[in-house]
């Protein structure tokens, strides 16, 4: 009896060590963000974050940037990034070129337990545009070929609507990021363009207000999609179990733990983010096969 004890107590003092133990093998862990704005903008919002999780972790942390959301996918697929800030469509792309090789941990929460947020149709509010049937024969530009709010889930549900953007639209390129495409429409380049709001007082717009991008009541949106599953925070399933948990732990507290990084990262004075919650694979299951329909399309 005495002999198990003081086995046991060996293990649990033992324990502290086996958690640090990645350490020794990740003196570095980067995090990806997608190109949802422009760099220095992006950067800038995430950089109080990364010191906070370097205090928190106690290893150095980068952060990485791509000129496009397959940059950070293909990063995080070839485990030259652990852990990646996704929309959900990114998620399902990292899912699928990875070959399940990741791991969903947390999705935003906002001030009214809503876990959604939704794509929408913006265009000038002094266009005279008032429905997608105004638009016929124009252009509408899309985000990014991996971006959920910015393309798939607009051309799915406007497909299903009765709207085939390939023949009902003048024109459907891709501009490259949400603001972009929302500046694109304010300066004249585009007649619309899809991009998301969280809700009325949080999305790519609002935050180009206050960034003074563009003016208030300048861009409007005539089309809304169904609630769309926000995007999780992801890890690479091949991480060390002890990373992933800390990692975790210290997202989900940075809300109190570290409230100027938090509102930063999640949009300034416009977010009405309040935390984080757990999600797992199967809330974006969903995603992947609506992916797989449009790949299934473009062959057609």
């Amino acid at each position: 009896m005495r002999l198990f004890a003081t086995t046991a107590l060996i293990a649990l003092a033992a324990l502290p060590a086996f958690a640090q133990d990645w350490k020794s093998d990740y003196k570095i862990v980067r995090f990806g963000i997608l190109s949802g704005e422009n760099e220095g903008d992006r950067i800038a919002r995430y950089t109080p974050f990364e010191q906070y999780l370097e205090k928190t972790l106690g290893v150095d942390v980068e952060i990485f940037t791509a000129g496009n959301y397959d940059g950070v996918i293909q990063a995080l697929a070839a485990n030259q990034i652990e852990f990646a800030f996704l929309g959900s469509s990114a998620y399902a792309a990292a899912y699928t070129a990875s070959e399940g090789n990741v791991v969903p941990l947390l999705t935003s929460i906002q001030d009214d337990d809503s876990t959604g947020y939704f794509s929408i149709i913006a265009v000038r509010c002094d266009s005279g545009y008032k429905s997608v049937d105004d638009l016929k024969g124009k252009t509408l530009a899309f985000a990014d070929p991996d971006s959920t709010s910015g393309y798939a889930v607009p051309l799915y549900n406007l497909v299903q609507q009765g709207y085939e953007p390939s023949t009902f639209f003048g024109a459907i390129p891709f501009s490259g990021s949400h603001e972009a495409g929302v500046a694109g429409v304010v300066n004249g380049q585009f007649d619309a363009a899809a991009t998301y709001i969280n809700n009325e007082k949080n999305g790519i717009p609002q935050r180009m207000v206050t960034k003074g991008m563009i003016n208030a009541g300048e861009v409007c949106w005539i089309w809304t999609s169904p609630e769309i599953t926000s995007g999780p925070f992801t890890a690479r399933k091949n991480l060390p179990q002890g990373l992933m948990d800390e990692m975790k732990a210290a997202v989900m507290n940075v809300p109190t733990a570290d409230p100027v990084a938090f509102t930063e990262m999640s949009g300034a004075e416009n977010s009405t983010q309040k935390g984080y919650v757990e999600v797992n694979h199967d809330r974006y299951q969903w995603i992947i096969d609506m992916r797989d329909w449009l790949k299934k399309q473009r062959r057609s």
